[in-house]
């Protein structure tokens, strides 16, 4: 299966989102029961959704500080014709990620359902 022009743009509405630090383009790509998950610090932390989006709407915008735009989709992973999963990196201001993003297709098109999280590196401050 070939992924969707309309999952690619979920995807991109995913970067504008943390790029923008924008909590309307998050809360529409991601589904209002989702989770996101961790386990950097060697034990599983878990966020709901809300919780991220009101963390995400705190921060100060990599867009604001000028940070050249740093994103990438690594691999598309077609489940199901509504259904995918998403292997992403992307950096915030000093901290490169690398994301899991578990999509499904439905009334409200393509959301995440769950995010699992991890934090590659982090860059020098300059």
């Amino acid at each position: 299966m070939k992924e969707t022009p309309e999952l690619l743009k979920a995807v991109q509405l995913y970067f504008d989102a943390l790029y923008y630090c924008d909590v309307e383009m998050l809360n529409r790509v991601f589904h209002e029961t989702s989770s996101l998950f961790d386990a950097d610090e060697g034990k599983l932390f878990v966020e709901p959704i809300a919780s991220f989006s009101a963390d995400v709407g705190g921060r100060t915008s990599p867009a604001s500080k000028g940070q050249v735009r740093e994103d990438e989709i690594l691999m598309v992973d077609m489940l199901s014709p509504i259904s995918a999963t998403v292997k992403i990196r992307l950096r915030a201001h000093e901290s490169i990620f690398v994301d899991h993003l578990g999509f499904v297709k439905g009334e409200n098109g393509w959301q995440i359902v769950s995010k699992i999280w991890h934090l590659e590196r982090k860059l020098e401050a300059v």
